[in-house]
């Protein structure tokens, strides 16, 4: 203890901690966002058993492409495209979910559905984003937005969905 008390740490010394807490932290958010697509992918798979593309870069509109993490039935023409945002972190990763999803967007067709699952951890935070997500919600962008306290809800939809795409 008293070696630790007494230790002067150079700038290397601290440099080299930053980088340990940063890369943690990062590695934890990782974690957490592929729990969810893997909680998402669970949900999707009963519903669609294998109809379905995850984690692939689809073809929209005019030929222009943007990454999702499921298309369905295929990343070629899909119908339904599904995001899966988990983040316990703040600043701009939330924004970044915006900017995602608002890829999808501009790539997809009209008639394209675009669902959004998310942890809704840390929202609260980011009202400005979360305002953003609901705006692109009302306007019809993005046909609904999920947490996952409605997985049942959020499967209902999906049910509902295949039998109007005939899927």
């Amino acid at each position: 203890m008293t070696t630790a008390v007494n230790f002067e740490p150079t700038w290397s010394d601290i440099l080299i901690e930053r980088l340990r807490s940063g890369r943690g932290k990062a590695i934890k958010g990782q974690k957490r966002g592929r729990g969810l697509e893997d909680f998402t992918e669970s949900l999707v798979r009963e519903v669609f058993s294998d109809k379905f593309e995850p984690r692939c870069q689809f073809t929209g509109v005019g030929g222009k492409t943007a990454k999702c993490d499921f298309a369905i039935p295929d990343r070629h023409k899909p119908v339904i495209l599904i995001e899966a945002k988990g983040y316990g972190a703040t600043g701009s990763k939330m924004t970044d979910v915006y900017g995602d999803v608002d890829k999808i967007v501009q790539a997809r067709r009209p008639d394209v559905a675009l669902i959004l699952i998310t942890d809704g951890i840390t929202w609260m935070r980011r009202l400005n984003d979360l305002r953003n997500l609901i705006r692109m919600q009302n306007q019809g962008n993005i046909l609904r937005i999920y947490t996952t306290k409605m997985a049942a809800q959020f499967q209902d939809d999906l049910r509902q969905l295949k039998k109007e795409y005939g899927l």
